[in-house]
């Protein structure tokens, strides 16, 4: 996967996509609404089963008590949690079709640096051209497509030279 000015190149084939409000970063920082510049690898498959079928054999189920903490002095900071949960978090599973299927990326993960930003996901975007809060968003189709095929340990490319949309 690479991310390019025309969206994102997996398989062959090319996929409208929307990053961060804040175009992409090589200083990504929590809050700051950047893509991170990099290499990074996809490390999960999340999928809500009271949505969708089972995307592929190594996606895992989103359930009702499913969060990823956001609170950089927590020692969970950007991993997965189950509610309650009393420090800051987003919730996985929402009420919107944003993370009905998820593609979870190993930005700042697993041994987390406080601050350095999290969650970063591949994920559904809410309309053309909408920016996300650092993810990088599809169509629901698309989206879709990618997962199935997908692996873990894919790598993604997110050159330095993008404007805040992709």
């Amino acid at each position: 996967m690479v991310l390019t000015r025309e969206g994102l190149r997996f398989a062959g084939r090319l996929w409208p996509c929307t990053i961060g409000r804040g175009g992409v970063r090589r200083d990504k920082r929590e809050g700051d609404g950047a893509t991170p510049a990099g290499v990074h690898r996809i490390v999960g498959l999340l999928y809500r089963p009271d949505r969708l079928r089972r995307p592929a054999p190594w996606a895992e189920p989103i359930g009702p008590g499913d969060l990823w903490s956001d609170a950089p002095g927590d020692r969970n900071y950007n991993h997965h949690v189950r509610a309650p949960y009393p420090h800051s978090h987003e919730r996985l599973r929402r009420a919107d079709p944003l993370y009905d299927l998820v593609l979870v990326t190993d930005w700042n993960w697993p041994r987390a640096q406080p601050g350095a930003g999290s969650a970063i996901f591949l994920h559904q975007w809410r309309r053309p051209g909408a920016p996300t809060a650092g993810c990088i968003a599809f169509a629901r189709p698309h989206l879709r497509w990618i997962a199935a095929r997908a692996a873990p340990g894919t790598r993604l490319v997110v050159p330095d030279a993008l404007d805040s949309r992709a």
